[in-house]
């Protein structure tokens, strides 16, 4: 899963290197836009929805983050 993610976030924004434990949204790597983008692509992917409650900054901060949000949704 968490390669499948890096994968996504490549494609979002190619020019960071999502590997390491940052804080995406601080350090300016996602913004506003690349979360939604990030969320329909993970919704494509892995074939759930993420309720809209659940679309803040801290579910999105790092591969780690992300990764305890889809299994919040029984994503594994």
């Amino acid at each position: 899963m968490r390669e499948k993610i890096l994968e996504i976030l490549s494609t979002i924004r190619p020019e960071y290197d999502f590997s390491g434990e940052e804080d995406f949204i601080e350090a300016g790597m996602l913004d506003s836009y690349d979360i939604v983008t990030l969320v329909t692509n993970m919704e494509i992917t892995f074939n759930f929805r993420i309720d809209g409650t659940d679309v803040v900054p801290e579910n999105f901060g790092s591969v780690d983050s992300i990764v305890r949000l889809l299994e919040k949704y029984g994503v594994h």
